[in-house]
């Protein structure tokens, strides 16, 4: 295993109680349609981590993650209101790993460097496995849609598009 999957797998167990069943793949899970043709799932069961900046330059700006369904595309303006922002954007690379300690890709649901907001895409409850990265491009883990929310902290709410 990856050295930095088999350290996503270290702090979920240790600092969530979480024993993930972490797959790699080596042809990739980078984008949703990747994970779900290597996995064998609809693409729809893909919970992909999306890193915003919501109020960019300003003093309230705040970094958030959107575990988005693969099946949509986050609404950046709905993000910004959950948030309590006016306005979000998509994360550049860097500003990715520094909050989230991960590279896009790669970035899990939780086990964050920082503690940011998490908000969950809604359709992921239609599902009774979605699958999300578990640190990097090639690796990913199964669990409920109820059990992403609680290990994430995260909020379930409507965010696609």
């Amino acid at each position: 295993m990856h050295s930095t999957a088999a350290r996503f797998g270290e702090v979920a167990r240790e600092e969530y109680g979480f024993d993930p069943t972490v797959t790699e793949f080596p042809e990739g899970t980078k984008t949703a349609a990747d994970a779900a043709a290597a996995i064998g799932c609809d693409v729809a069961q893909i919970g992909s981590s999306i890193v915003l900046v919501v109020d960019p330059g300003t003093e309230a700006e705040q970094v958030v993650v959107s575990v988005t369904s693969g099946a949509n595309r986050v609404d950046t303006e709905t993000l910004a209101d959950l948030a309590g922002g006016e306005t979000a954007r998509m994360a550049e690379p860097e500003e990715v790993k520094e909050a989230t300690g991960w590279t896009i890709g790669g970035v899990p649901p939780f086990c964050h460097e920082n503690d940011l907001p998490v908000f969950v895409d809604e359709t992921l409850e239609e599902f009774e496995t979605v699958w999300v990265a578990a640190g990097t491009p090639d690796a990913v883990f199964p669990l409920d849609p109820g059990r992403l929310a609680e290990l994430s902290g995260g909020t379930v709410a409507d965010v696609a598009e």
